[in-house]
């Protein structure tokens, strides 16, 4: 990249490489390909239904429906959650817990 003196120069600068990625023109720095993720296989471990998950997790039950029978992907941040509740769920419990006894901050 030619050289950047401030943030407009930064943006204009990535908004040109962007038209070039593309047109095929140049290659993306990075890809993000996220890894598969079963939600039904994480679902059926919590031994919970689909209304239970969701309410339990802050998903909504159409989104875990959605997810299983895969007409749609969970977001990054929900991909994250459902790999911690796969892999730690006493962890994420504990804090499921922390934060619903936790007092409500003044507004």
């Amino acid at each position: 990249m030619a050289d950047v003196t401030n943030i407009a120069d930064e943006l204009i600068a990535s908004m040109g490489q962007a038209v070039e990625i593309v047109a095929g023109r140049m290659e993306p720095g990075r890809v993000w390909t996220p890894p598969e993720i079963d939600v039904a296989a994480i679902r059926a471990r919590t031994g919970l239904s689909q209304a239970r998950f969701a309410a339990r997790y802050g998903f909504t039950t159409g989104a875990v429906r959605d997810w299983e029978q895969k007409r749609r992907q969970p977001e990054k941040a929900a991909r994250t959650l459902l790999l911690l509740i796969d892999r730690e769920p006493k962890a994420v419990a504990r804090v499921l817990e922390a934060v619903s006894k936790a007092p409500l901050a003044a507004a």
